[in-house]
């Protein structure tokens, strides 16, 4: 089931993990030795590249801009120069992604006689009109297995007032996971989606959302929005009549004084008025993507993946070039799509195809890579054994000012053990790279897992690495420019990539998908 973007505003913000421990050994199929094809990915090559890439000229790469456009053309163009075809049948590179923009709402809400402007004690991404004599309050808008919140609940056409988190019961542990562990419903990332998807799917008009812990996270976002004047991108599709209002604290108690000691459903009679306007603006988009057959299994995929957009112009005229956030990641891609034509070329093509799959609208909410998932794969998402993301691998990050040689892993061990042990010993075998997956851990509150977009592929149940080089004082600032890379780095890593491309594309066996965590339940 798709995500609509109304209810996953939490994946702007958060992402989540763990770090699964893992001891076997992989087995690593023994093919052609790729070794001559990865030494033709070169610092020389990828900074040519880069310089072009991450320049003015292409004005910070932003989502359906000019400099966007430029970005896909020579993309396309560097493909054709490789002959290696387009992905669709058409033969087009372009996969078209239809956006609008939701421009910064205005107006406020009025709850019993007392009037919330937006932005202060109540955030609202698009339109929410009309008024009601009563909402119905869901506790915390869940149902699964025996436990519902909705029992005897009717909200056909009615406003759903619903609460973070999950229920605990009488022994301490919470209901749903019985256990002392919380389940997805709590986590930031999913649980807004998960609840607004349930009562959208029992007819609610809309959701009021309550979110003291996170509420700042949303009201910064929305004051983001208004100052520099950017609405919020989403896919066409996505467009809904559904409502969705976050409250904070003084304005969910306005509406139900008890709403943080009580769980119990009940119906709410209340003054309510919405009056929140705001118009969308339609974008162009494209995602660029190519393939290289398979020898042996064409119709098995290996996605490496990267995004090819930036966050463009800063109001004062500076350009964001984006070497870094993905300009590395971009460039990589092409390499690694060099390196593997070298070798078919030379009689030793993959035995499963590869996609190179460069997405739009990373920076506006992983919007490329889920209208692939979601909307419109173009090779099945069941015949997809991997995807390897690289998003940001050309720099170094404060905790590495002495020891240069590393790299975060996300996500490998989520889905396959067979992939992550894989990634440990091709690493071993070919780079000796640090490996460190701090980022990997569930706790940890920069929560990556979810932030890039690998994320919309492991949704599906399709393993994923994501590689990552980690933040810097020049993320998202005019100051990440090319000059800047450590270009030796980058070569190593982007090895990486196509040395673990290279094994799981000719294994005799595609990976296996061994775990099914929260991040993949629907």
């Amino acid at each position: 089931m798709k995500k609509l973007s109304i209810f996953a505003l939490g994946l702007v913000f958060a992402c989540n993990s763990s770090q699964k421990v893992v001891s076997e050994p992989a087995q690593v199929t023994k093919v052609t030795d790729p070794v001559p094809y990865a030494e033709s990915i070169t610092q020389d090559d990828l900074k040519e590249h880069l310089f072009t890439y991450a320049s003015d000229e292409f004005e910070g790469r932003e989502t359906g801009q000019p400099g966007q456009k430029k970005a896909v053309e020579y993309l396309k163009s560097h493909y054709e120069s490789l002959g290696i075809p387009a992905a669709k049948a058409d033969g087009d590179y372009f996969q078209e992604v239809p956006l609008e923009v939701s421009n910064v709402p205005e107006g406020s809400i009025s709850i019993n006689d007392t009037v919330f402007e937006l932005g202060e004690n109540v955030v609202s991404f698009s339109s929410a009109e009309g008024n009601y004599d009563s909402v119905i309050y869901a506790g915390y808008g869940i149902e699964e297995g025996d436990y519902s919140d909705y029992k005897d609940l009717d909200v056909t056409g009615k406003l759903v007032l619903i609460k973070a988190g999950e229920p605990i019961g009488s022994d301490g542990n919470y209901i749903i996971s019985g256990s002392a562990e919380k389940s997805v419903w709590s986590n930031m990332s999913e649980g807004m989606g998960k609840k607004g998807e349930l009562a959208q799917s029992k007819g609610a008009k809309g959701i009021l959302y309550y979110d003291s812990q996170n509420y700042p996270r949303y009201k910064g976002y929305f004051g983001f929005m208004k100052t520099n004047n950017s609405g919020r991108m989403q896919l066409a599709e996505d467009k809904s009549e559904t409502v969705l209002i976050i409250l904070d604290e003084n304005s969910a108690k306005a509406i139900y004084s008890d709403i943080v000691s009580e769980d119990v459903p009940k119906t709410i009679a209340t003054d309510l008025m919405l009056n929140v306007t705001s118009t969308n603006d339609k974008i162009s988009s494209e995602n660029v993507v190519a393939i290289l057959k398979g020898t042996e299994k064409p119709e098995e995929y290996v996605i490496i993946s990267s995004h090819l957009d930036h966050i463009g112009v800063t109001a004062d005229g500076q350009i964001n070039n984006g070497a870094d956030d993905d300009g590395s990641g971009s460039v990589a891609l092409l390499e690694i799509a060099q390196a593997f034509k070298k070798a078919a070329d030379a009689g030793h093509g993959p035995k499963r195809s590869i996609v190179f799959l460069h997405v739009t609208g990373e920076e506006k909410g992983l919007l490329g890579s889920r209208y692939y998932t979601d909307v419109e794969p173009i090779f099945p998402l069941d015949q997809t054994v991997v995807d390897l993301n690289i998003d940001m691998i050309g720099r170094i990050d404060p905790n590495y000012k002495g020891a240069r040689n590393y790299l975060y892993l996300i996500g490998s061990d989520k889905l396959s053990t067979e992939l992550h042990n894989l990634s440990e010993e091709v690493n071993k075998k070919y780079t000796n790279i640090e490996f460190d997956y701090t980022y990997n851990d569930e706790n940890d509150p920069n929560r990556f897992y979810y932030r890039s977009d690998h994320y919309n592929f492991a949704k599906n149940n399709i393993p994923i690495i994501f590689y990552f080089n980690g933040t810097h004082a020049d993320y998202h600032r005019p100051s990440d420019t090319p000059d800047k890379i450590n270009y030796d780095l980058l070569e190593n890593r982007t090895r990486l990539v196509f040395y673990t491309a290279w094994e799981i594309a000719n294994k005799d066996q595609r990976l296996v998908v061994d775990k099914a965590p929260s991040a993949t339940e629907e």
